[in-house]
C-alpha cells in the first residue's frame, strides 16, 4: 500500500511538472476603454519570465511601435495591466504580445525597440503569441 501511495504521488508530481513545462503560451484580451491610461489582458500564459508588450497595429496586423508593457512571471497570470506610455485614442488597434526576457543587458529591464532582438517577441510554431484589440 505504501509503495502504491509513493508511486501515485510521484506520478502526480511528474504530470504537474509536465503540464507546467508544456503549457502553451497565450494571451486573452478583449476590446476595452483605455481612458485610464492602462490596457489589460484578462489572462496571459507563458513558459518563462518576460513581458506583455502593447504594440500599435492596423488592419495589416503588423506589430508597430511599443506603447506600453508590463512584466510577466512564468505560468498563468490573470488581469495583466500595462501602463500606456503614449496616448491611444478610441478606435486605435493594439496588439498585446508576449516578449521574452532574453538578449538584453539588464535582467528585469525592458530593452526592446522595434526590430531588435533584446527582449524580443516569442513565437510558437513560427507565430507571434498575441491578441489584437480595439481601444474604446
Amino acid at each position: 500500500m505504501k509503495t502504491l501511495m509513493i508511486a501515485t504521488a510521484a506520478a502526480l508530481t511528474a504530470s504537474a511538472a509536465f503540464a507546467d513545462d508544456h503549457m502553451a503560451p497565450m494571451v486573452e484580451a478583449m476590446d476595452q476603454s483605455v481612458a485610464n491610461g492602462v490596457v489589460s489582458a484578462e489572462k496571459v500564459t507563458t513558459t518563462a519570465n518576460g513581458w506583455l508588450v502593447v504594440h500599435r497595429t492596423d488592419a495589416e496586423m503588423k506589430p508597430g511601435p511599443v506603447v506600453g508593457y508590463a512584466p510577466l512571471r512564468a505560468g498563468e497570470t490573470m488581469d495583466v495591466a500595462a501602463i500606456l506610455t503614449e496616448e491611444v485614442a478610441p478606435g486605435d488597434m493594439l496588439m498585446l504580445m508576449i516578449h521574452g526576457e532574453e538578449g538584453g543587458m539588464t535582467t528585469g529591464g525592458f530593452e526592446y525597440t522595434l526590430g531588435a532582438k533584446e527582449d524580443g517577441p516569442i513565437r510558437v510554431d513560427g507565430n507571434l503569441v498575441m491578441a489584437t484589440i480595439t481601444a474604446q
